[in-house]
This record gives C-alpha cells, sequence and structure tokens, in this order.
C-alpha cells in the first residue's frame, strides 16, 4: 500500500474530485483552507488581502501498482495551468488497522 498526499490550488477542487472518481479512488481525505508556499516558484496562499487564494489537501491509501497512473493524471492537471499548482507526494504504509 502507499500514501499519496495531493496539494492543490483550491481552483483546482473539482478536477481532483474527477481524477479520484475516474480512477476508481474512492478513499479519501480532504482538508480545505489549506496554507503554504510551493517550494520553488510558488506565490503564497495564506486566505488573507494580501495572499488571498488557499490550497486543499487530499490523502489516499491506495494500491502501489495505481498510484503511477494517479501521478499521470495530477502531471496533465499542472501542466494545463502552472500558476495554480498541484503537487503530489508518496510514501509506503508498513502497517494499517
Amino acid at each position: 500500500m502507499k500514501a499519496v498526499m495531493i496539494i492543490f490550488n483550491q481552483a483546482n477542487s473539482e478536477r481532483v474530485e474527477y481524477i479520484f472518481d475516474r480512477l476508481s479512488l474512492r478513499g479519501y481525505t480532504w482538508w480545505n483552507n489549506v496554507q503554504g508556499r510551493g517550494s520553488e516558484t510558488g506565490d503564497p496562499r495564506k486566505g488573507t488581502h494580501t495572499w488571498p487564494e488557499l490550497n486543499s489537501a487530499a490523502m489516499l491509501i491506495m494500491p502501489g501498482e495505481k498510484v503511477d497512473e494517479l501521478l499521470d493524471c495530477i502531471k496533465k492537471l499542472d501542466e494545463v495551468n502552472k500558476e495554480v499548482g498541484v503537487r503530489a507526494f508518496v510514501w509506503s504504509i508498513e502497517k494499517s488497522y
């Protein structure tokens, strides 16, 4: 099993949910109003007057064989509009209950 965390501008929320549905990824946890800034070129997302945009985040625990397909979709989403931003991170799950 793998954990995938996706951080994305809230403008991409419907697109991210569409990807989950298309890939039949039902189990996820979603956080709204996530603040942060991209490590290389991203503008801050703080929900303030100066930086009004916010991010959301989603985490999925999923079979490892589906990870590459999900990452391909996330990469394509990012390429549509680099300024909006979306990133995905993957790590191994050793045990779960």
